[in-house]
């Protein structure tokens, strides 16, 4: 979800004008509202707005500091065929999306929120479920929250585990139910909660419990891939998958190092 908090294709960042501070006075009764200032439409983006330093999205830092942040990553190489096997034939008319973005990837996105509440010390200097890494932090967030970071294949690979350390570092208390969702009441909150993204969660929508897979995701070459996903996407699908993989890997690995240890 990174990727709806930080201006698209890189650009810089400043804050949406319904989150902004507005100063009381002449004229100034309430806040502008997203795309309209004195009865002229604007453009969503860029915002006509002051910027906060070294903050890369457009929530001012008051408001990120109200939250404790979990950071699931998945390696691309997974999540890139998945989104797009999304976007085509015969999937694109049950979800509705039929154009594939390889900037919707949000890798680069999540590294830069992660930096930069680390760099603040929203976050840090402890990771979930790892030693101590000696970083600096601000005094306004001298105490900040350990970092989690959930990778998805280790998540797979042992869910009590994972979920048992991340509830320890957030504070809740752990509970094997957690990993079930057996009753008519789970299942109807499940396709409540994912009702807008018809076609994206059915396997989910249609399990009952998360159990450890029986085998580790196997490694495959690079050769063995691309084989599969011209079978399945052609020619140029597959040469898309693998060039936004090829461009997120990097702060997939980056952000890997961080990940819950269970």
């Amino acid at each position: 979800m990174a990727y709806y908090l930080v201006p698209p294709d890189g650009n810089p960042a400043s804050i949406a004008p319904s989150l902004g501070r507005i100063k009381r006075g002449v004229g100034t009764t309430q806040a502008p509202t997203n795309g309209a200032t004195n009865g002229t439409t604007q453009a969503p983006y860029p915002y006509a707005t002051d910027a906060e330093p070294n903050n890369p999205t457009v929530i001012p830092r008051d408001i990120l500091g109200g939250f404790h942040f979990t950071f699931l990553i998945r390696h691309p190489r997974s999540s890139i065929p998945s989104y797009y096997r999304c976007t085509v034939p015969p999937l694109d008319t049950i979800t509705g999306f039929s154009e594939y973005m390889p900037s919707e990837a949000g890798y680069n996105e999540l590294r830069r929120v992660f930096d930069y509440l680390r760099s603040v010390g929203q976050i840090g200097p402890k990771s979930a479920g790892q030693d101590s890494e000696g970083h600096a932090s601000n005094a306004e967030f001298s105490k900040g929250s350990e970092v989690c970071v959930i990778d998805a294949d280790d998540l797979l690979d042992n869910p009590a585990g994972i979920v048992q350390a991340y509830c320890k570092s957030v504070g809740i208390k752990y509970d094997p139910d957690m990993l079930k969702w057996e009753t008519e009441e789970d299942h109807n909150q499940a396709m409540q909660a994912f009702d807008k993204w018809t076609g994206f969660h059915e396997d989910v929508i249609n399990s009952k419990d998360l159990k450890p897979r029986l085998h580790k995701k196997k490694v495959m070459s690079v050769q063995d891939e691309d084989t599969e996903w011209i079978a399945k996407f052609g020619e140029k699908g597959a040469q898309v998958i693998r060039k936004t993989i090829d461009a997120n890997v990097e702060d997939y690995e980056y952000l890997k190092k961080f990940a819950i240890k269970a």
